[in-house]
C-alpha cells in the first residue's frame, strides 16, 4: 500500500496467529561501480530528488527521499542480476544489454553516456570495405556484438577476446584490427588507429527485471515519472523575450511551444512579453526568424524539472 507521499509500499507477513510485522518494501537498483557511467546515473538520480547515503568502496547503500537500495556492480554483470531477478532495475550502457542481455527490456532510453561500438584498424591498414576483414584476426571485449554483424555482413575472421586495453592488440601483432567502444576517438587517435565502421551506437538505458515484483514495479513507475521529467527539462529551454504587439501573431507560430506562448503586456505601450519553452537543439535554428520578426531582449533559461 501506498502512504500520502505516494511511493512508500509496504506488506504484512504473519509470523503466527497473533503476531504480524510490516516490511518496507524498496526497488533494488544496479549501476556502475566506477566511471562516467556512475557519476551520470548517480547525478539523474539525485536530479530526481533521490540522495544516495554511500561511503567510499561500498558496493550496496541506500537512498533518502525514495524506498530504493543501490548496488554497485561491474557493468559487463549487471544483467545476469537482472536476469536473476537479485536487482529490479538497472541503468546500464545499451551496448552491454546488446553483447549480454538481449532478453533484458529497456523500459527508458536516458540519452546521456553516449557512445559507439566501433571496429578500427591501424592508420596505414589500406582500408576500403568490411571485406578487407576477412581472414582477419580481431581483438575484442564484444565477441556475441562483433559475431553478429560480421556474420551479417558475410564475413570470416577470427576473434580474439581480451578484457581492457584493447586498443594495443594490433601494436602487438595480436590483431589486425578491433572492436572497441568510441567516444571521442582519442584514445584510438593514441594508439595509431582509425575508426572504420560503427556497428551501433549506445546510450545509457533504464532496464528491468524479468522477475520485477508487483509492489516494485509501482515504484518503477513512479521513478520513471521523475526521470521523464528530468529528461525532458535537460533537453528544453525556457525562453523569454520582448515583441511589438503587431508581430506578436508571426513569432508565436515560430515558437514551437507546448502547448501556446503566454503573452504579457509590458509597461511600454504597444509591447507585449512571450514567454514558452523550446526544445534545446532548435533554439538556435528560430533565432534568426524571431530576431527578423522584431523579437528583443531574447532570455534563456535552464530548466530544472518538467512535468508534462
Amino acid at each position: 500500500m501506498s502512504n500520502s507521499n505516494g511511493f512508500l509500499f509496504c506488506k504484512l507477513v504473519r509470523i503466527d496467529q497473533t503476531q504480524q510485522i510490516i516490511i518496507m518494501s524498496k526497488i533494488k537498483i544496479a549501476i556502475q561501480k566506477s566511471g562516467r557511467l556512475n557519476e551520470d546515473s548517480v547525478n539523474i538520480l539525485k536530479d530526481c530528488g533521490i540522495s544516495i547515503d554511500n561511503g567510499k568502496d561500498q558496493l550496496k547503500a541506500t537512498t533518502r527521499n525514495f524506498p530504493m537500495e543501490v548496488m554497485f556492480l561491474r557493468n559487463g554483470d549487471i544483467p545476469q542480476y537482472l536476469r536473476d531477478g537479485v536487482v529490479d532495475i538497472a541503468i546500464i550502457g545499451e551496448n552491454v544489454l546488446v553483447e549480454k542481455g538481449e532478453d533484458i527490456t529497456i523500459v527508458e532510453r536516458l540519452n546521456f553516456s553516449k557512445c559507439k561500438v566501433s571496429l578500427a584498424v591501424p592508420k596505414d591498414f589500406n582500408y576500403t570495405s568490411i571485406q578487407d576483414l576477412e581472414g582477419k584476426k580481431i581483438a575484442t571485449s564484444y565477441p556475441n556484438t562483433v559475431k553478429s554483424y560480421l556474420k551479417e555482413k558475410g564475413i570470416n575472421a577470427d576473434l580474439h577476446q581480451i578484457s581492457g586495453s584493447v586498443e594495443i592488440a594490433p601494436n602487438i601483432g595480436l590483431a589486425d584490427a578491433i572492436c572497441d567502444i568510441v567516444s571521442s576517438g582519442s584514445t584510438l587517435f593514441k594508439n595509431n588507429l582509425k575508426e572504420v565502421e560503427v556497428m551501433h551506437t549506445s546510450e545509457a538505458v533504464l532496464a528491468v527485471s524479468p522477475k520485477i515484483s508487483a509492489s516494485s514495479k509501482e515504484l518503477l513507475e513512479k521513478l520513471q515519472f521523475r526521470i521523464k521529467a528530468v529528461l525532458k527539462a535537460r533537453a528544453s529551454k525556457y525562453v523569454l523575450l520582448n515583441a511589438p504587439n503587431d508581430k506578436i501573431d508571426k513569432i508565436v507560430q515560430i515558437l514551437p511551444g507546448m502547448r501556446s506562448p503566454t503573452v504579457l503586456p509590458l509597461a511600454e505601450k504597444g509591447w507585449s512579453s512571450i514567454h514558452t519553452v523550446v526544445e534545446k537543439n532548435k533554439f538556435w535554428d528560430i533565432l534568426d526568424e524571431l530576431k527578423a520578426e522584431g523579437a528583443e531582449g531574447i532570455l534563456v533559461c535552464p530548466i530544472e524539472k518538467m512535468v508534462l
